[in-house]
């Protein structure tokens, strides 16, 4: 076992439930809501809410990410007026 940190890699069968589930999610709730016994200005009020919040939790994902990844990495420590 190696003691070199490097960057830590999902397995696949992780990466495959992680995609497995989401599209489950994603499948079930469409066809929830394409059941759903309503008019069709609210089922569509539905769908686009329920885009609005994956988009917004992929951003967030993304963000907590950058920031934990960020306070790992040590800061650079030159000035914009440095010389390279």
């Amino acid at each position: 076992m190696s003691d070199t940190p490097g960057k830590q890699q999902n397995t696949a069968a992780f990466y495959g439930q992680a995609v497995a589930s989401f599209a489950v999610a994603m499948a079930a709730t469409a066809i929830g809501i394409y059941q759903l016994s309503a008019d069709a200005w609210v089922r569509g009020f539905l769908a686009i809410a329920v885009l609005y919040l994956v988009t917004s939790s992929f951003t967030l994902a993304k963000v907590i990410r950058d920031r934990q990844e960020g306070a790992a990495a040590p800061a650079p420590t030159y000035t914009p007026f440095d010389k390279h």
